[in-house]
């Protein structure tokens, strides 16, 4: 962990997660095998099934993870959803005690953390902007790097859960948005390598080069990276659906990167050009994850890769 210090971890007993899909789900599964006693809260029955096998107490609402959570993660979709779980009627900041924390793990518009993080100033709950890295292997294995951005006390509150769920964390700033506007920037260039990637594949596909064998180049090479090394391992074995990383989830970061973007008058061409590869996928195989990209390609040009 770098640029913060936390208090020893057994001063929070308490956890909450509020959102258990693929990452949510990840960040509760290692909340409970470090010790602790973690309500969680989902609209899907099935989450909520699982999360309870998984050793997790469901709760019935928001507040009642609020209330039960010295620690509570947001790991939501969008910033409307962030807003309505910790600001809105029974939400996180008036069920949670004083002197908790709320740790915001989804990627929203910096915009939208900062609204949060004004809103809760005098609350008496601290509040850290921290969007993650990692992916759903990542989240489930307890690996993510975390963006952090808070106050001293907010961050040393959430400290013992935060490294319960992550490997590396870096204090990016103090104030709410620049978790955000930092996991902008990264989002830009992860959008890049993937879209250079899926036209990689497809180009081997069409020269007729096995899938196996560009792999085994591009993973040893100066190109080789874990992004491209996932998107063509998925490539050529045609995992298009249910890896943990679907294509709404880019397409909605990219979103936010080109929105900073234009805010700030920085040309984007390559973050732009990854977006209409992102935006083609989504509207061909809208519930297709980010690979599923490269087979709209492999249809264009009429050739696929395979192992």
């Amino acid at each position: 962990m770098s640029g913060f210090a936390s208090t020893p971890g057994d001063t929070v007993k308490r956890a909450g997660v509020i959102g258990l899909g693929d990452m949510g789900s990840g960040l509760a599964g290692n909340l409970i095998r470090s010790g602790f006693a973690t309500r969680g809260y989902d609209l899907s029955p099935g989450r909520m099934s699982a999360f309870r096998e998984a050793g997790g107490e469901p709760a019935g609402d928001v507040a009642e993870v609020g209330a039960h959570a010295d620690v509570a993660f947001v790991m939501v979709m969008n910033g409307d959803q962030a807003k309505s779980v910790i600001l809105g009627e029974g939400g996180l900041v008036s069920s949670m005690p004083a002197g908790g924390a709320v740790v915001l793990t989804a990627t929203v518009r910096p915009a939208e953390a900062r609204e949060i993080g004004a809103a809760m100033e005098g609350s008496g709950i601290g509040f850290v902007d921290s969007p993650v890295s990692g992916g759903f292997h990542g989240a489930q294995d307890g690996t993510l790097t975390m963006m952090a951005a808070g106050r001293d006390a907010a961050l040393a509150a959430a400290a013992p859960c935060m490294q319960a769920v992550s490997k590396t964390i870096h204090r990016v700033g103090t104030e709410a948005g620049e978790g955000q506007t930092v996991k902008a920037c990264l989002q830009s260039l992860i959008g890049g390598i993937f879209a250079a990637a899926f036209e990689a594949a497809a180009l081997a596909a069409k020269a007729g080069i096995p899938g196996d064998t560009i792999h085994k180049v591009v993973s040893t090479s100066a190109a080789g990276c874990g992004i491209a090394n996932t998107a063509l391992e998925n490539i050529i074995d045609r995992r298009f659906e249910g890896t943990g990383s679907h294509i709404d989830t880019m397409h909605k970061d990219l979103t936010i990167a080109l929105a900073m973007a234009d805010e700030l008058g920085v040309p984007m061409h390559v973050a732009a050009t990854a977006m209409q590869v992102f935006r083609a996928g989504r509207t061909k195989y809208p519930c297709g994850d980010n690979w599923v990209c490269a087979r709209v390609i492999e249809e264009i040009v009429g050739a696929e890769l395979h192992r």
